[in-house]
């Protein structure tokens, strides 16, 4: 049995991407708030309410997280091009998780605001130039971290959480 944690596997980054495999990645972000959408396709605000693993985050949580996440990465992605080498602040995610807006907001305002947020993003994405993929930020926690890496942790972030929502309506049946 995988690990729920992980449906489709922990990120691996194997260095720098081709021109080609750069290209998937910039597509796969693209596509990642359509695929949110059909992961939650006709779904009752009880599933939306159910973990999606024993501990972890409901489906409305995972779908608020997606967008508040990317929205870091956009913010990370701009200063990395425009500043050198900033260090980004880190958030508490499992406590943005518990918040209010996670508990009261529709999961259609976190899907408006993911298929917008990533409107821009790809077009950013697909304006950078060879050696601006070079260019890094620190993370404190992470050390640092060029934007070449950032876009192939981010095209797996938005798959590895619509499959903790797949894989629940897998095991439930839904």
């Amino acid at each position: 049995m995988s690990d729920p944690r992980f449906p489709i596997g922990k990120f691996h980054f194997d260095g720098p991407p081709s021109d080609e495999q750069r290209g998937k990645l910039i597509t796969e972000i693209e596509q990642a708030p359509a695929d949110l959408r059909a992961a939650l396709n006709r779904l009752t605000p009880q599933q939306l309410d159910t973990p999606y693993r024993d501990g972890g985050w409901t489906v409305r949580q995972v779908t608020h997280h997606v967008p508040e996440s990317h929205m870091n990465a956009y913010i990370r992605f701009k200063l990395a091009l425009t500043e050198d080498v900033p260090t980004i602040k880190p958030y508490a995610e499992d406590r943005w998780a518990e918040l209010a807006d996670i508990k009261l907001a529709p999961v259609e305002t976190s899907l408006a605001l993911l298929e917008s947020l990533h409107t821009r993003w790809v077009i950013l994405l697909r304006s950078l130039k060879p050696e601006e993929w070079k260019r890094t930020f620190n993370h404190p926690e992470a050390g640092l971290m060029s934007l070449e890496k950032s876009l192939g942790l981010y095209a797996w972030h938005g798959k590895h959480h619509v499959a903790h929502v797949t894989e629940l309506r897998k095991r439930m049946g839904w």
